[in-house]
């Protein structure tokens, strides 16, 4: 009798082939993937969060309040629809103020940004001492703005003024310079001027320093004089820069508050004046929310000022964005 004995078969060993991530490799595998992509944007979280709490609510919250007849000292505040607005439109006080604020805007801005970029192209030349000049114009940008309207109100005071004795040393009798509108918006817009050309400067001489040395060595041998240069080559590749500090000024501008408030002494002096010729619409936003206490009809002004600052913005974007020539 035979017993037939089978031998077991070895199971055939698997075909070598590439290596298969472990649980613990895939999730880290995962865990990089899912940082790529949300890193990015918790990052900028807290500027967002930040920017809803204290930018966005307040701006929603201000048009709800202007549709409505808000006092301050009433436990109801009524629907009013448009009327604060409506009110607004045949407000003489408020175009008073608009006119102000835009009268200032164009004596502060374009000065301003024209002699920072002359100052710039200076700065930028190999001077001695470039350190200490460099340095020198943003000194009255650190300056308290409370103290400079101080100062510039006492240079600018009828009787003992600095500014009068020296235009009565050519023959100019003393100007009572918070007197009228001309008179008060020169010396608000110099006051602005003052302290925030050398900001500007230094933004466009930054700008001017990334411009390749190359571009300029290449218009000089074409025969580029240095205003050449300066409009064909400087003027070009700095529209960037000059875009964002025009519309940096023109938000400042429609924003003016401190300067013609210091400037003008009195209890009244939120009104600018008597006659209200330096009364800026912060200051008009200002009278109607603290000193009459209308909440409503204030927080129409100020989105009434909202609404002018984007539209200035833009316009001031479409123009410098063809400085120079088409993109």
């Amino acid at each position: 009798m035979s017993t037939d004995v089978t031998t077991p078969v070895p199971a055939a060993t698997p075909a070598p082939g590439p290596d298969r991530p472990g649980r613990r490799e895939r999730f880290a595998l995962l865990r990089s993937r899912a940082d790529a992509k949300v890193s990015p944007y918790a990052y900028i979280a807290p500027f967002f969060v930040l920017f809803g709490i204290f930018g966005l609510y307040p701006l929603v919250y201000t048009a709800w309040v202007s549709l409505h007849d808000w006092e301050l000292a009433s436990a109801e505040h009524p629907w009013s629809g448009l009327d604060n607005y409506r009110q607004l439109v045949t407000d003489p006080v408020f175009w008073n103020a608009l006119g102000n604020t835009a009268g200032m805007f164009v004596l502060a801005t374009v000065p301003q940004l024209a002699l920072a970029m002359f100052l710039a192209s200076l700065l930028n030349r190999r001077l001695r001492g470039r350190t200490f000049f460099r340095l020198s114009v943003i000194l009255p940008m650190a300056t308290s703005v409370a103290a400079v309207s101080i100062v510039f109100s006492q240079l600018f005071s009828r009787d003992f003024g600095i500014i009068n004795w020296v235009l009565g040393g050519v023959g100019v009798h003393p100007i009572e310079w918070q007197a009228t509108k001309w008179s008060s918006w020169s010396a608000i817009a110099l006051m602005v001027n003052w302290r925030w050309t050398g900001y500007n400067a230094l933004i466009y001489l930054a700008a001017m320093q990334a411009i390749p040395r190359d571009l300029y060595e290449a218009a000089a041998l074409d025969g580029a004089g240095a205003w050449k240069q300066f409009t064909k080559v400087t003027v070009p590749l700095l529209r960037p820069t000059i875009l964002f500090t025009v519309i940096i000024s023109t938000i400042g501008g429609f924003q003016l508050f401190t300067e013609p408030l210091l400037f003008n002494s009195g209890s009244s002096n939120y009104q600018g004046g008597s006659l209200r010729q330096s009364q800026t619409l912060a200051m008009y936003v200002w009278e109607n929310a603290f000193v009459k206490f209308d909440f409503g009809y204030a927080s129409a002004v100020a989105w009434v000022l909202f609404l002018i600052i984007l539209v200035a913005s833009a316009l001031n974007f479409l123009a410098v964005r063809r400085l120079g020539g088409k993109d």
